[in-house]
């Protein structure tokens, strides 16, 4: 089970990541946001029915929708959409179901998703 600690902690070691603090936390790469808490809304509640969870989900940017979907599909336990973000490229992360190793791969994803391509190349070729 993953917590915010463990995103906090897994967002601010890439590089030029910053955390915009508030009722909900977010983390950007050069201002651009990347993984956030994604509270569910009443329509997301609504949509969502009695598949909704109730624990803390995390919003995280993907590379294209391919991959949400292919994440959604392999494993929906963790995994989920509302039709707010049909078309956008973000997954919603069950944060309490997500396995810590997963957890990281989510978020580096995330951060390679937004940050400048020369920044994301010399991140690559050094970790």
């Amino acid at each position: 089970m993953a917590s915010w600690g463990d995103v906090r902690r897994l967002a601010l070691a890439l590089p030029e990541t910053t955390e915009r603090e508030g009722e909900q936390p977010e983390w950007c790469v050069r201002g651009k946001g990347f993984v956030w808490d994604r509270p569910l809304r009443r329509a997301d509640l609504a949509a969502l029915g009695a598949a909704a969870p109730d624990g803390p989900v995390l919003g995280a940017w993907v590379a294209d929708l391919g991959v949400k979907d292919a994440l959604i599909a392999d494993d929906p336990a963790v995994f989920f959409t509302t039709p707010h973000f049909d078309g956008f490229r973000a997954v919603l992360v069950r944060l309490d179901a997500i396995a810590a190793a997963e957890l990281a791969e989510i978020v580096e994803g995330a951060w390679l998703a937004r940050a400048p391509k020369r920044l994301a190349a010399a991140y690559l070729e050094v970790r």
